[in-house]
């Protein structure tokens, strides 16, 4: 008889989650939650703001693009909206590293559940799912560390937006949603644009608006850029699956936005 050089938990069925795999046979790889780094969070790049809100025929997800250390820009050009699957996405606030990590594990932990169950995963088992993986860096959290993300998914019929806080208590947000240093702005902004039955131009129209509202008032967000040319991350999932928004419309649409607004910053 040959002996395998795997370890036997790989041939062992157990639970469909990878992260409880990978903590069965390389621990290692998902680090030391319990470590005593207090103060990184004071030198660790921060993401700020992602809002999402619902359309006609599906669900938007748009992030600003700058990390800042402190009251310093980092980084100009950073991503913090990605895709899960044709049904799903995610945006990240909050310790840029820490959230891209929590990224790619949810992203490998639904792919995993999948392939394992052989079912697609539902939304709202996703954004559980979400919650558990959230729950395991709350030591990091308490120490400066916090991750935020904002959840999106559309299964065909039925938008969903969740929140979450550091704990990994996760919450069903109705019509549209804000998280991040701009948060706040942003969800004002919203609550006067957003209305029932928006179409998806409107809907990028009204989420560009709101990033611009908050990078009015909060140092960390950064709005559309029409002199650099940077302009947010806008994504969309509806009846075709997930999608980018791509540059040209975006700028088509930031210039809009300020064609409707004086000098002075009141609404023409």
């Amino acid at each position: 008889m040959t002996h395998s050089p795997l370890p036997a938990a790989y041939f062992d069925s157990g639970s469909a989650s990878f992260v409880e795999f990978v903590r069965a046979t390389h621990p290692h790889l998902l680090g030391d939650l319990r470590a005593d780094i207090a103060g990184a969070g004071d030198v660790s790049p921060h993401a700020t703001t992602i809002v999402a809100l619902v359309f006609d025929g599906g669900v938007l997800m748009a992030g600003d693009r700058r990390a800042t250390i402190g009251s310093l820009i980092a980084h100009r050009e950073m991503e913090k909206v990605f895709s899960v699957d044709d049904t799903a996405m995610i945006g990240i606030a909050g310790a840029a590293g820490i959230a891209l990590d929590l990224v790619r594990v949810f992203q490998l932990e639904v792919e995993h559940f999948e392939k394992i169950e052989g079912a697609n995963l539902s939304t709202e088992g996703k954004a559980n799912r979400l919650g558990s993986l959230l729950r395991q860096n709350l030591p990091l959290a308490l120490q400066g560390l916090a991750a935020l993300p904002l959840f999106a998914g559309f299964d065909g019929h039925h938008a969903s937006i969740f929140s979450y806080d550091v704990t990994g208590g996760r919450y069903r947000e109705r019509d549209y949603y804000a998280v991040g240093s701009g948060g706040s702005f942003a969800r004002s902004a919203l609550k006067k644009s957003w209305r029932p039955g928006l179409a998806m131009p409107e809907a990028v129209a009204a989420a560009l608006a709101a990033l611009a509202d908050a990078s009015d008032d909060d140092t960390g967000t950064g709005g559309p850029d029409l002199i650099k040319r940077i302009w947010p991350v806008v994504a969309v999932i509806d009846a075709g699956g997930y999608r980018r928004i791509d540059d040209a419309t975006l700028s088509a649409a930031a210039q809009e936005s300020v064609e409707r607004i004086d000098p002075g910053g009141d609404s023409a």
